[in-house]
């Protein structure tokens, strides 16, 4: 009789191991699960709490107004420090803050004034966007009026603070 109970409880504890053991893999398998929800929720709280597609398009308006000052440094501090330009007037790619102020500090000697012609604004997520177009700008070149004509594409990443650019493409039209 005593083998028997050792048998018996032997069994009663490899089943009970066994079902502790499944227990626990469910346990983790709906924490995952409740993970994953949590994470997809988070992911619609944030696209929902997002910047409005007005929010992002009035970042052109900030950085005209800043082209507007003639002060190069007003809009040097509109780019991530990690920001890239492909200006407009210029085939050098200007990925540092001084090689951005360099540029900036050429074209504003023409006294540019943008104007957006065709815009598309896309909202990525709460700290991403984009907007992209086609702008001009009217400049005075050797005190004559001239008017530039480009392709843009900006990109924005939120840094808890500001909308910052991270990518700045301007290109002139072709024709």
């Amino acid at each position: 009789m005593f083998k028997f109970n050792k048998q018996l409880s032997a069994l009663a504890l490899l089943t009970m191991t066994s079902v502790g053991e499944t227990m626990l893999t469910v346990a983790k398998a709906s924490a995952q699960t409740q993970s994953y929800r949590t994470a997809a929720s988070t992911t619609l709280q944030q696209v929902a709490v997002g910047p409005k597609e007005r929010d992002i398009a009035a970042l052109f308006d900030k950085w005209n107004a800043a082209l507007q000052t003639e002060n190069p440094d007003e809009v040097v501090k509109l780019y991530a420090k990690d920001g890239v330009l492909l200006p407009t007037v210029s085939n050098k790619v200007r990925n540092t803050h001084s090689q951005m102020r360099d540029y900036f500090e050429h074209f504003l000697k023409y006294k540019p004034k943008g104007t957006i012609l065709e815009q598309n604004v896309r909202v990525i997520d709460k700290l991403f966007a984009i907007n992209s177009g086609v702008y001009s700008f009217n400049i005075i070149k050797n005190d004559k009026p001239e008017k530039i004509v480009a392709r843009y594409s900006f990109v924005y990443r939120h840094d808890g603070n500001d909308w910052l650019i991270v990518d700045h493409h301007s290109s002139a039209m072709p024709e």
